[in-house]
């Protein structure tokens, strides 16, 4: 049975009881590490550990996880404390329940997965996957924007992929993609033209980088030549320039994707909460 490290075991011990609520030793006042602000309640301890499995292939995509029982008893808490990291997980697309079955690791083939970072919804009918033509990609030294962007040193090795993603057989995003030359080696532009289906499940299933979370920026721009002829509008089209940087494990980013899209047909949603 494995037990806790060192630095949750005594935070476990000394600043919560297993409900997650801190205690001083008559049970009434909030204790020192409760005001740390290092603190951090035992299901967020549970949640980190479970993630650390996560992110070092211990449970795979796909993967069921032990039950809430066994990572009780694995973690020597309730298992109403792992309930609630399991809840958190499950919000963040990290894990999901299924009902009779158990807590999977989720993946980016999933429909409730892999339309999550694809905001583009059709006026009329379900959001889908069209095609993909991919017009290179390429092993080159990151420019200082995207050097910044990846949180690496200028000139270190990226992949530079440009494709153009079809809906209802119209060009309708083009995009501009960077990512850590470290994480992708052997990715070629046969591959991911091979490849039938979201490009983030590819990274996930034969690069092991998995995207866990987006920061985006959107403004409209104005199409010019060559994008305009690529993506079959006249010069000067309205688009939408949509920035993002992904990140994996650890909030480290390992993209940024540049994409231009068309919304003669398409609307840009973003749900907030």
């Amino acid at each position: 049975m494995s037990s806790l490290p060192p630095s949750l075991a005594g935070t476990a011990v000394a600043a919560v009881q297993d409900n997650g609520a801190a205690t001083s030793g008559a049970g009434t006042q909030p204790s020192a590490a409760a005001a740390s602000p290092t603190f951090s309640p035992l299901y967020q301890q549970i949640k980190a550990l479970i993630t650390q499995s996560l992110q070092s292939g211990e449970w795979k995509p796909g993967d069921m996880i032990p039950s809430e029982m066994d990572l009780a008893a694995r973690y020597k808490v309730s298992q109403g404390t792992v309930r609630k990291a399991i809840d958190e997980l499950a919000a963040e697309n990290l894990v999901a329940r299924r009902q009779g079955k158990g807590t999977f690791v989720t993946t980016h083939h999933e429909d409730g997965v892999k339309f999550r970072f694809l905001r583009l919804v059709p006026d009329e009918g379900e959001p889908h996957y069209g095609a993909s033509q991919v017009l290179e990609c390429k092993r080159l030294r990151a420019p200082a924007e995207i050097a910044r962007l990846l949180d690496i040193r200028t000139g270190d090795g990226v992949v530079q992929i440009r494709r153009v993603l079809f809906f209802s057989g119209e060009p309708t995003v083009l995009d501009e993609i960077w990512l850590l030359g470290t994480n992708f080696k052997g990715l070629t532009a046969e591959k991911l033209t091979e490849w039938k289906g979201p490009m983030y499940a590819l990274f996930e299933a034969e690069f092991g980088t998995r995207m866990i979370r987006a920061s985006e920026k959107i403004r409209a721009v104005a199409a010019d030549e060559a994008t305009a002829s690529l993506l079959s509008v006249d010069a000067g089209t309205p688009l939408l320039s949509v920035e993002r940087v992904s990140f994996t494990y650890g909030d480290r980013p390992v993209e940024v994707r540049r994409g231009l899209y068309v919304t003669t047909r398409h609307y840009y949603q973003n749900d907030l909460s």
